[in-house]
């Protein structure tokens, strides 16, 4: 058996541009996390917490409950957490080759916002959250079906009212779809939510989903601050480490979408460099983006 850990890629809302005073949060949406085999959850949850205690010794024994405290994934993968903590790094990097010494993996999957505001893209949030969740919990399905085995999937707690509404829905997804892809039969129960404070193993989730955020926006925002998610060698165990099944699909765009470990490539296929000069180039990166979005928009009306 399996067990799957994850937590969320960005969050649902619209996003226009990185400095849009409203929408700038995250240019995708979607989920990440570990797959572990079950003997091993335990033993890698120790590990992780050794190693927790270990580089953040003095904050822990500050805490009002140090067996209680985390160190959220958003405030280790920063712009300058290479500069000026590379050690937190370092040790994410060793957990990663915990996990696929133990036989587990990395695993991500994250749908590409289109741009605009919400009235411009005619967002549903739900209708985001619910759409991600069906495709982690397919790609899932399928990754434990190749190894013949069957898998628990885990999030991290959510509040009661929104945990009752995601409830039946998957559930009917996970059923519904098993009659013509008897891979979701893999999946034994609907995702479980479980408390982070009392869960190493969702932490570290979090810690990936927040790596994977950071390479995302380098992949689809020219003027990211995090290339060197992308091309420091300190994060050299996650190339290699993510399921066979993991992707970000990209919104209509004549690319191809990333797979696997791909969105950790220094080269970004929808920035190539070459000798000539490129539009964004020419009006710069927010422009660009206001320019394609309006495109998007109106390609949207015809049809």
């Amino acid at each position: 058996m399996l067990l799957a850990y994850i937590d969320e890629i960005g969050e649902t809302g619209a996003f226009v541009a990185r400095d849009d005073p409203r929408f700038s949060t995250s240019p995708a949406f979607g989920y990440a996390g570990i797959v572990l085999p079950a003997d091993k959850a335990r033993q890698f949850g120790a590990i992780f917490t050794e190693e927790k205690r270990r580089v953040f010794k003095s904050e822990i024994a500050d805490a009002e409950h140090p067996g209680r405290w985390e160190r959220k994934g958003a405030s280790i993968f920063r712009p300058d957490t290479l500069q000026r903590y590379p050690q937190q790094i370092r040790v994410f990097n060793g957990l990663v080759s915990n996990v696929r010494r133990l036989g587990g993996s990395l695993f991500y999957y994250a749908d590409e916002k289109p741009l605009g505001t919400p009235k411009q893209t005619h967002l549903d949030t739900e209708a985001r959250e619910t759409a991600a969740m069906r495709e982690a919990l397919n790609r899932i399905a399928r990754h434990a079906d190749l190894q013949s085995k069957n898998v628990l999937v885990m999030i991290d707690q959510i509040n009661e009212k929104t945990r009752a509404t995601r409830l039946p829905t998957m559930y009917g997804h996970i059923l519904g779809r098993a009659a013509e892809f008897p891979e979701m039969k893999r999946i034994i129960e609907p995702p479980m939510h479980v408390d982070s404070i009392l869960s190493a193993n969702i932490q570290f989730a979090d810690w990936v989903a927040a790596c994977v955020t950071r390479a995302i926006d380098y992949q689809l925002l020219q003027d990211s601050q995090y290339k060197w998610v992308a091309t420091s060698k300190s994060l050299d165990s996650v190339r290699g480490a993510f399921t066979h099944e993991s992707k970000i699909h990209l919104w209509r765009r004549d690319l191809v979408d990333l797979n696997h470990s791909e969105i950790f490539r220094a080269e970004r296929p929808l920035y190539p460099v070459d000798d000539g000069t490129m539009l964004v180039d020419r009006v710069g990166p927010e422009v660009f983006r206001r320019i394609k979005a309006a495109a998007e928009r109106a390609n949207e009306r015809k049809k």
